[in-house]
């Protein structure tokens, strides 16, 4: 919390003292940066992370899966068995 009521004087000596620290109306990177941290939203991100992750993962059990699997490559009729296991 800040603290605003100060005894008469002691405003302009803190000011004066912390002149040096830029504030977002005079650092427009700052108010860039502020304005991003005030509209984050973590679960969004969360969620996107974890969509990835799922997907992923997938990916990773079909690979095994296939890896697995001894099929001829040559037979017309194993790879149609297995594009129709892919549609479903």
């Amino acid at each position: 919390p800040l603290v605003t009521d100060f005894p008469s004087g002691c405003s302009s000596l803190i000011s004066s003292q912390f002149s040096f620290i830029p504030t977002a109306s005079t650092n427009p990177k700052a108010a860039l940066k502020s304005k991003i941290v005030a509209e984050f939203r973590p679960q969004s991100l969360i969620d996107e992370l974890l969509l990835y992750k799922r997907s992923e993962d997938q990916i990773e059990l079909k690979e095994k899966q296939l890896s697995t699997m001894r099929v001829d490559v040559c037979s017309t009729e194993t790879l149609k068995c297995l594009k129709g296991k892919a549609l479903r």
